[in-house]
């Protein structure tokens, strides 16, 4: 049982940091919110893992409504960027002095320059290709973030000394940022404490 229960531990790290959760919007649609590998296709009926997304939180709009689709929970939210943070998707892993957890932040758009989550993919200028990791409003220098594409290609880039990294947009479609940060110390998510942070952001926009 031990062997099993080993097994099982190493195994949830490898699905936290292969998953990522992302927004995708239309136009002033309603948001669409994915639990996934956003690289790939996604599975008929939603990702294997989609079924531990139940709560992600919408910011600044606590009342809004969450509706279970095929592979994506819907949101109707006011117009503008949309950005969501869960940290209860995945409970904490390892051993006891030595837990790891996962928080995610997640935004659709790049309408707005301003931040409103502790990590977020931010446009320098508003409907810009440039973009920065900010934490706590501040940009992260060196910052790794890989872009997907509309047709799911991956493009590695490294942020420079003031935190920006320039998207290469060459079709129309939607994009897909997205990095990991870890943090260290005595931290918490929903499941309880925590000795090391993951957290993973995304941005998508809709360029054409």
């Amino acid at each position: 049982m031990r062997t099993l229960a080993l097994i099982l531990a190493l195994a949830v790290p490898a699905v936290a940091d292969a998953h990522e959760i992302w927004v995708e919007r239309d136009g002033a649609g309603p948001a669409r919110i994915y639990l996934g590998e956003p690289a790939e296709p996604l599975p008929p009926g939603g990702d294997p893992e989609f079924k531990r997304l139940v709560a992600p939180r919408i910011v600044g709009d606590a009342g809004a409504q969450l509706q279970r689709k095929a592979g994506y929970l819907e949101a109707a939210v006011p117009a503008g960027d949309v950005r969501v943070t869960d940290d209860s998707v995945f409970a904490p892993w390892g051993e006891a002095g030595a837990k790891e957890g996962v928080v995610y932040y997640a935004r659709a758009g790049r309408a707005d320059t301003a931040t409103a989550m502790p990590y977020e993919i931010a446009p320098l200028t508003a409907g810009g290709n440039r973009f920065a990791l900010l934490q706590g409003g501040k940009p992260v220098p060196a910052a790794r973030i890989t872009v997907i594409t509309p047709d799911r290609k991956s493009i590695e880039l490294t942020a420079d000394a003031q935190g920006a990294v320039t998207v290469p947009v060459a079709a129309k479609g939607r994009y897909l940022l997205t990095t990991a940060q870890a943090e260290t110390g005595k931290l918490r998510v929903a499941g309880g404490p925590v000795d090391k942070l993951h957290h993973i952001a995304t941005t998508s926009f809709v360029a054409g």
